[in-house]
């Protein structure tokens, strides 16, 4: 049996501190079970800053994170990796890093001149009089710089709406990002080993595509066929893929773009390098659609991870370390 059909042993990582933590769950056991299917050995496991123990487990050929957010994918988990010599799917720790701040990615999308929405951060507790930079205006929309899943956003229809959310979300999260709001259409596109994915519209019947929409409600809709221009769905995918490569992602990732109904300019939202392998997520719903199944994908991945070893991590915008 050559060694790109030989059974692996993985260790699945699942569960850590975020606020992301029960979709993680649902994401490594549903992971784990397609991996057994293929034929490799799985162990499933937990893990934390202070609980390492995972990454024990012997024999072990690589590591599968379904982890979110905080520990998980912020370059934290992926650092202790590359320093350690596991082979793991998904970026590494520079990309994640950089990934997970909305802030940085920003400026790193402005700096190669990729479109995203106007921007301000909020650090400090806004006065009475506080409102949006005028190049932001209202409605605006208001997140933390470094959560995921739509974890503490809101859509801010008016200024007493933003600084009451502000108000409530900058004691937890300290940084809180206030974006323009581009009234559209959302669309989302995966990224599978540096190729784009079909896009997806995705159509809440809630007001926007919050936690609720994506993992609770049931009548969140996602559409392959987009009521829009084809150039203009292959923009949206040159982006997405423009974007996985400034920040110097790999194996997979998730871009999120909103196209302006009136223009029809699409603006780049953020890049999640370890979007979710749940029933509601999306990049396994674009790989299924492009003739990837679950099973298939979750395989393809970890023989992604063991052919690439764990090189240094490459620097944002395509350059790799020296």
């Amino acid at each position: 049996m050559d060694d790109k059909s030989r059974p692996l042993h993985i260790t699945v990582l699942a569960g850590g501190i975020s606020a992301e933590r029960d979709i993680s769950l649902l994401s490594g056991n549903q992971i784990a079970a397609a991996l057994r299917r293929r034929g490799h050995q799985v162990t499933l496991a937990d893990i934390a800053p202070d609980d390492l123990s995972a990454l024990q487990h012997r024999p072990c050929d690589l590591i599968f994170p379904a982890l979110h957010g905080l520990f998980g994918e912020d370059g934290a988990l992926q650092e202790i990796l590359e320093r350690r010599g596991i082979p793991f799917v998904g970026s590494g720790s520079v990309a994640s890093r950089l990934a997970m701040d909305k802030i940085d990615t920003k400026i790193a999308l402005a700096a190669h001149g990729l479109p995203t929405p106007a921007w301000q951060t909020v650090q400090a507790l806004p006065a009475e009089t506080w409102t949006p930079d005028a190049r932001i205006g209202l409605p605006c929309v208001i997140k933390p710089v470094a959560e995921g899943s739509s974890v503490g956003c809101r859509i801010c229809r008016d200024a007493e709406e933003a600084r009451a959310h502000l108000q409530r979300t900058l004691p937890r999260y300290g940084r809180m990002l206030v974006e323009k709001f581009i009234e559209g259409l959302e669309l989302t596109v995966g990224v599978l080993d540096a190729a784009a994915l079909p896009a997806i519209h995705i159509h809440p019947r809630a007001d926007f595509y919050d936690y609720n929409a994506k993992y609770v409600r049931a009548d969140t809709e996602y559409h392959f066929v987009i009521d829009l221009p084809a150039a203009v769905l292959e923009a949206v995918r040159n982006l997405a893929l423009r974007t996985y490569q400034v920040v110097a992602a790999r194996h997979l990732a998730r871009v999120d773009v909103m196209v302006d109904r009136r223009t029809l300019e699409p603006f780049i939202l953020e890049i999640n390098t370890l979007p979710g392998f749940t029933s509601h997520s999306l990049v396994p719903k674009a790989a299924a659609h492009a003739g990837v199944p679950f099973d298939e994908l979750c395989d393809r991945l970890a023989r992604m991870a063991l052919a690439n070893g764990c090189p240094s991590s490459p620097r944002p915008g395509g350059a790799s370390r020296k």
